[in-house]
């Protein structure tokens, strides 16, 4: 436990921040800030490339996506951030989340430019392949493989069953074991079906249970509405003068703040880290730029929304109400919500619940597509066997050395893939040019253009 939790910390500490901020500039910068084009993102998002090869529509690759990304992070997790680096923490989580857009781009351009048709027709894709065939680094290719598969089960799996059954245990007296028979079973039930059966749910559930967590936090909003500005205020001058904070906050330094905001940030929106564009690559769309787009809304919805309106409601209640304990991430979270009469707490537990639910669905593709790619079609039947056994194992055992193990292997699939978007920053460029700033977003690629495995 010492040694994964002295790993960890070198591995999250500032070099790995510095480097997934600088790519996040670096990207934004050099392709001439892709952030503007967000509205047409999200137009092409929720609008069919029929006729085009893929397994999923690119709604649905988004939703799985998100899926993976949307959970305890964006809710408990920008808590913690507030509770250990102030309220300026927020301003520096939405940050990663604006500059983050770009490095989201650029790894959705990178799957399907460097995807691959499997004889069935079904499409591969991600980080491991741009590794291969982009850069031939196939050593790099496998160790991003073997990191991904190992994230799964203990980020994807094991640490949200255990989330799940913790809260329905602590909430409503529910069994562990029974909890974790119940997220097997249902989690068996979806996995069976492979991405297409994934994505279906995932587009069902993430969305809905979105809008409810929006709406609560605007609720919430709206009862603190005479404390919604100084919140504002609060996050924005304490973000670079944390002695401003007050009112019962952490005085912690500007270092510390960005530190915990930057973190949070990018462990809930999750560019960088190379899994979401192995999803991305199964996506049915006409040339790489289009799903790219697609991909980038992706961190608008996750950190520059949700975790955004998470942490106004968290700031605003506290300066509300000042008997609420900012010292731990959950109990803020909790408090804040039971400022909703009678359905504030089940409306928390439900979008923790659910949440969690789809970031196990999400991360069983991911780890399914790595084992894929380092022994073949025929192990995923197996992977999927551990998977659900992991989850269920998740959800009755301490976790506490399962939570430093998973946030070692994130940070370690985060370092082939930056490697992969620094090394192809050029092939970005070149792409970026012809089918967004030379606007030609409709032309098709051809179908001889994708390689065949």
């Amino acid at each position: 436990m010492e040694f994964f939790d002295t790993l960890s910390s070198i591995l999250w500490g500032w070099p790995m921040i510095v480097l997934l901020i600088g790519t996040h500039v670096f990207l934004t910068v050099r392709l001439r800030f892709p952030q503007r084009y967000l509205f047409k993102a999200i137009r092409l998002s929720v609008t069919p490339d029929k006729g085009t090869e893929g397994d999923v529509s690119q709604f649905g690759a988004l939703a799985t996506a998100l899926a993976a990304t949307i959970g305890t992070g964006n809710i408990v997790g920008v808590a913690t951030a507030i509770a250990l680096g102030g309220p300026g923490a927020v301003l520096w989580c939405w940050l990663t989340g604006v500059f983050g857009m770009a490095t989201k781009y650029s790894e959705g351009l990178l799957a399907i430019k460097y995807r691959v048709k499997q004889p069935d027709g079904s499409m591969l894709g991600g980080p491991m392949y741009a590794l291969e065939h982009g850069l031939k680094l196939k050593w790099l290719a496998v160790l991003f493989a073997i990191f991904t598969m190992c994230a799964s089960l203990g980020i994807g799996a094991s640490v949200q069953a255990n989330a799940i059954s913790t809260l329905c245990n602590e909430s409503y007296g529910i069994p562990t074991l029974w909890a974790g028979l119940t997220i097997a079973i249902f989690t068996a039930l979806v996995v069976i079906g492979g991405v297409k059966s994934i994505a279906r749910v995932c587009g069902a559930l993430v969305p809905f249970m979105a809008l409810f967590y929006v709406c609560g936090c605007i609720y919430i909003i709206g009862i603190n509405g005479a404390y919604v500005w100084p919140a504002l205020k609060l996050i924005c001058v304490s973000a670079f003068n944390p002695t401003a904070a007050g009112g019962g906050f952490v005085g912690a330094s500007v270092m510390i703040a960005a530190r915990y905001g930057i973190a949070r940030g990018l462990f809930s929106n999750e560019s960088g880290l190379g899994s979401a564009p192995i999803v991305a690559a199964a996506a049915q769309t006409r040339n790489p730029v289009r799903q790219a787009l697609v991909s980038s809304t992706g961190t608008f919805w996750d950190t520059v929304v949700i975790c955004a309106l998470t942490g106004i409601v968290i700031v605003s209640s506290v300066i509300a109400h000042p008997d609420i304990s900012y010292t731990d991430g959950a109990a803020l979270t909790k408090a804040a919500f039971s400022k909703i009469p009678v359905v504030g707490t089940p409306l928390l537990v439900a979008g923790l619940v659910t949440f969690a639910f789809t970031t196990i669905l999400g991360w069983c593709y991911y780890g399914e597509m790595a084992v894929e790619y380092l022994k073949g079609k025929r192990w995923t039947i197996v992977y999927r066997i551990v998977y659900i056994i992991v989850v269920l194992l998740g959800s009755i055992i301490n976790l506490i050395v399962v939570w430093n193990i998973a946030d070692c292997m994130n940070a370690l699939m985060a370092i082939p893939n930056l490697v992969s978007l620094l090394l192809l920053s050029g092939v970005l460029v070149k792409e970026t040019r012809h089918y967004l700033w030379e606007d030609n977003l409709d032309e098709e690629v051809l179908a001889d253009d994708t390689p065949a495995t």
